[in-house]
Order: structure tokens, then C-alpha cells, then sequence
């Protein structure tokens, strides 16, 4: 139902449910939320994480309507969101790069899940949308706020509220999605790219963009760098070229 891969520095969570198009219910979350204990378990070796769905037809389609319509009052509708919620905050606050691959749409509560990643890559055939209004609802996973963060809350509102369908292209434009992969070459390109990540500081450069990082802290983590053998081995390599 998911599964977690762990492949040299790089943590792949797949939601393998290709048959319910890879949708969200209560079983899919306790399990994702099992995989993410496994993952900060690995922490020191899963330097990068990637989320993922099975299949070529979609990343995550929002959640699974058959099993989450046995939810009728508004306090369960309002702990299942926060539930979820909870699960992509936990996405987010991976300490390293965080790389949602879209192998195929994302659509509603899907595109939120995809906005819990720092970086969005999507094979060109991919479709995107927060389009929860054609059910009369609205994000309820934080995609609305990680939506106005991203692109503005206009623009969110926009999106959000007419149920856009973008393009991988129109969603590349609008800021939605960082890189846009041929499809034949999806697999290998979002497996190449997590593990460029994983295999550099960008867990350190991730640390001090977030907020509330101060100057100094900035500094520190920069030091901490500057003086392993990593750092130097490269440099030397630099520098033995200009001589």
C-alpha cells in the first residue's frame, strides 16, 4: 500500500495504490505515518526523501472518496483533516531536501500532498490542480496556505478557488512545479536529481532558508563545512587545476 525504499542516501516513499488511482484513506495514513517514523529513523543516513505514487497515471489523486465518505459529522471530518495535515507537516519538516516526484496528476488533496515537498518535479504528460471546489469543499490538508506562500495568495485564491486544471508547463510557469521531465527519461531523471541532493550539503542549505535561522546560525553551519576533509579534498581538486 506504501512503500518505503531506502537506496544510498536517498528515502523513496511510494504510495502503491495504482488501482484507487494512489488515493488517501485512514490505512494509507497509518502507514504513511509508520514509513515517516522509519524515515526520521534513518535520519543519518537518508539525506534526501522523495514522495512518490505507483504507476504512470497518477501521483496522488486526493483522498480515497470510498473510504473516507463513512465520515458524516463535522468533529470526524475535522480530525481526519488534521490528521493528514499533521502527516504533510511531518513531510515538510524533513531535514533534508524533500523531492515530490508527480509520475503522474495530482489532483486535490494529491496536489497538496505534492506542496509538502520543497521541490516539485512532474513528467510532461502531468496535470495539476487544487480543484477540491468541484466537491464542494476545500483544502484541508494546509495545500491552501502552502499554496499562498508559494505563488502569492491572489494567484492561490485563483487556483483554489476555480479548480484550475494546469498543465506540467502552465504549472512550471505559475511556480507550481520546479522542473518539468520528459517522460521517457522520469524515472531515472527524479532518481538522479534526489540523489545529487542527497550526496550534498543541501540538508544544511535547507536548515538555514527556513525562518528564524539567524546570521549566526547561518555562519556556523557554513563553518562546519568549511572545515571536513569533504571540503577540502574538493577544493584541492579546484585548485590543483589552476596550477
Amino acid at each position: 500500500m506504501v512503500d518505503l525504499e531506502l537506496d544510498d542516501g536517498l528515502a523513496v516513499v511510494t504510495i502503491d495504490r495504482p488501482h484507487a488511482r494512489n488515493a488517501i484513506g485512514p490505512a494509507t495514513m497509518d502507514r504513511l505515518d509508520k514509513l515517516l517514523d522509519a524515515v526520521a529513523e534513518a535520519a543519518d543516513t537518508a539525506h534526501a526523501l522523495v514522495i512518490r505514487g505507483a504507476g504512470d497515471k497518477a501521483f496522488v489523486s486526493g483522498g480515497d472518496l470510498k473510504e473516507l465518505a463513512a465520515i458524516r459529522t463535522e468533529d470526524a471530518a475535522m480530525e481526519m483533516a488534521l490528521r493528514m495535515r499533521g502527516i504533510c507537516d511531518r513531510i515538510a519538516a524533513f531535514p533534508g531536501p524533500v523531492i515530490a516526484a508527480l509520475n503522474g496528476h495530482a489532483f486535490g488533496g494529491g496536489a497538496e500532498f505534492a506542496l509538502a515537498a520543497d521541490i516539485r518535479v512532474a513528467a510532461d504528460d502531468v496535470r495539476i490542480a487544487f480543484n477540491q471546489v468541484s466537491l464542494a469543499i476545500m483544502p484541508a490538508w494546509g495545500g491552501a496556505e502552502r499554496l499562498a506562500a508559494l505563488v502569492g495568495p491572489g494567484r492561490a485564491l485563483l487556483l483554489a478557488g476555480t479548480g484550475q486544471v494546469l498543465d506540467a508547463h502552465e504549472a512550471e510557469r505559475a511556480g507550481l512545479v520546479d522542473r518539468v521531465l520528459p517522460r521517457a527519461a522520469f524515472e531515472e531523471r527524479w532518481r538522479e536529481l534526489g540523489h545529487r541532493l542527497a550526496g550534498r550539503p543541501a540538508r544544511e542549505i535547507k536548515r538555514v532558508m527556513r525562518p528564524g535561522c539567524s546570521a549566526r546560525e547561518a555562519a556556523r553551519a557554513f563553518a562546519r563545512l568549511w572545515v571536513t576533509d569533504e571540503h577540502w579534498t574538493a577544493a584541492e581538486r579546484v585548485m590543483a587545476r589552476g596550477r
